[in-house]
């Protein structure tokens, strides 16, 4: 299986603070890989790295066979990203958001405009196309965004904490809507702090603790491998019960 993204002894330092500890990694074409972790693990450090936001201090990354450092524009052009924060303009409405990030992609307006409705119509929010985002519900606001992250058909779509804050309903949905991308081809990188999520969606776990990948493995294997109930029991585990800032 092709690898889309292959990272070896990536460091990251924020002055005397090492946040990614020599870290190695891969993520197949057509895969979800799930990152674990406590607080202050590194998981969204590594994200930020891989999204171009953040160069290594040290190690090597490379997406689609390019090197991050010297291709950042052609890797970033194929890449969807889904920040954790909500960075919609408030100022247009639903569809404008879409159409206004299209356009960093040089997307003909026509194309533009017919990729915004699709996708609204995928997410369930054709309804709210000319209202505002700042009218819309924690659910709705979180398929926008990953809405507009899709506008460039990416190959690779990176999501930090994607269902953080949504009731059960909006949060099965966002699921749904994850696995018929994935079912599409995209290849899917997160983040989560639930559990079920990462055991829902993802084809393998890496668990971070201190810049380090501690574990890595399917969900049904480290059950198995750490004799545990479920993924929840083994995260406690690995990386204690001790809570974190």
């Amino acid at each position: 299986m092709q690898e889309l993204i292959e990272a070896t002894n990536l460091v990251k330092r924020y002055g005397p603070v090492l946040a990614v500890d020599h870290i190695s990694f891969h993520v197949r074409k057509g895969e979800c890989l799930g990152f674990l972790g406590p607080n202050g693990a590194g998981k969204t450090t590594t994200l930020r790295m891989l999204r171009g936001y953040a160069p290594p201090t040290e190690g090597s990354l490379q997406v689609f066979g390019l090197s991050l450092e010297k291709a950042p524009r052609e890797i970033k052009r194929r890449m969807g990203v889904v920040p954790q924060e909500n960075s919609l303009d408030p100022e247009l409405s639903v569809l404008q958001n879409l159409l206004v990030y299209a356009r960093y992609f040089d997307l003909p307006k026509k194309e533009a405009r017919s990729r915004a409705e699709e996708l609204l119509n995928f997410f369930h929010l054709k309804e709210k196309a000319n209202g505002e985002p700042d009218r819309l519900s924690g659910g709705m606001v979180r398929r926008l965004l990953i809405a507009r992250a899709l506008i460039n058909r990416p190959e690779v779509l990176s999501l930090d904490e994607p269902t953080t804050g949504l009731d059960p309903q909006a949060r099965h949905l966002m699921w749904d809507r994850l696995k018929e991308l994935r079912r599409q081809g995209v290849t899917t990188v997160l983040t989560t702090h639930y559990m079920e999520e990462a055991a829902e969606l993802c084809d393998r776990i890496l668990v971070m603790d201190l810049g380090k990948i501690i574990e890595e493995g399917t969900p049904k294997a480290l059950v198995a491998k750490h004799a545990a109930q479920n993924l929840e029991e083994v995260f406690l585990k690995l990386t204690g019960k001790m809570l974190r800032d």
